[in-house]
């Protein structure tokens, strides 16, 4: 029987030694907790000569992400570079399957890898970190990634969210207690077409929710027939409930036809089970 090999409680030391070892990389950097961790510790091991974090921008990428990520990458001095991806422009992403995300995925590296190899980069990689490979999640991006030969830093050292978290906010970063943020996209139940209007749709209706005040996670879900269904973390159900009046009026004037508040309070992978039900 053989021995088990000790997993070190701190698992930075590690992902150093191994980004280290790169001649040169280019980062898909979305400005989240995962990517903003990693674009930093590749700026201080690699240095600015050798290293790119490069965003992917389109009509499912928040302009509030946009700027915070810019905003980061200016405060840490981090290359930047923006690439225009045409995700919509694929039937198979805008019919929104459940696995979408994996035409998305093919998209971005199908633009990022090339620009790496025009700037002579070796190395592509991006933030999946160990808990988003564990448990069988519903992962087709990450299928899209490992196609394209994607290097996953922080899942490689077994790096979990909450590792990433603590050791972001040791090294100061404002996005250590950021709530997660994915793509406008995964807000549209599957089978409902994404279109940009739905993408902004969801976009004004959380930044609005964002401005009377809620926090932590949330996701304002559009469902078929132009409802509106409001996730947030189970301390804010109460709070919204009790103006969820004002709320509507608010939500109807961008185009919704419905508002209700999820009684379950957010939780990954709703739609999914919205779609597994029916």
């Amino acid at each position: 029987m053989s021995t088990p090999v000790p997993v070190p409680t701190d698992p930075v030391p590690a992902l150093r030694a191994l980004v280290g070892t790169f001649p040169s990389t280019l980062l898909g950097y979305s400005g989240g907790v995962d990517s903003a961790f990693l674009a930093v510790v590749l700026r201080q091991e690699l240095g600015r000569e050798r290293m790119m974090a490069a965003i992917g921008r389109s009509a499912s990428y928040p302009l509030a992400q946009w700027q915070a990520a810019r905003a980061l990458a200016l405060r840490f001095d981090i290359p930047l570079v923006q690439i225009e991806t045409r995700e919509l422009e694929d039937p198979n992403y805008v019919a929104n399957p459940t696995n979408r995300c994996f035409y998305c995925k093919t998209e971005l590296w199908g633009r990022l890898v090339p620009e790496a190899r025009a700037r002579g980069l070796a190395v592509v990689c991006d933030g999946t970190n160990a808990d988003d490979l564990a448990g069988g999640e519903h992962r087709p991006g990450y299928a899209a990634g490992r196609s394209a030969g994607v290097r996953s830093p922080l899942a490689e050292v077994g790096m979990t969210k909450a590792q990433v978290r603590e050791a972001s906010r040791g090294l100061g970063l404002p996005t250590w207690d950021a709530p997660a943020a994915p793509c406008l996209s995964s807000r549209v139940v599957y089978g409902l077409t994404i279109t940009p209007e739905r993408l902004r749709q969801v976009e004004a209706a959380e930044r609005y929710l964002r401005e009377l005040g809620v926090t932590g996670d949330l996701r304002v879900r559009h469902h078929g027939g132009g409802g509106a269904r409001i996730e947030v973390e189970r301390p804010w159900i109460p709070w919204l409930q009790q103006r969820l009046d004002r709320v509507t009026v608010r939500l109807v004037a961008l185009g919704f036809g419905t508002v209700e508040v999820d009684p379950r309070g957010y939780r990954r992978g709703s739609l999914l089970e919205r779609t597994s039900r029916a």
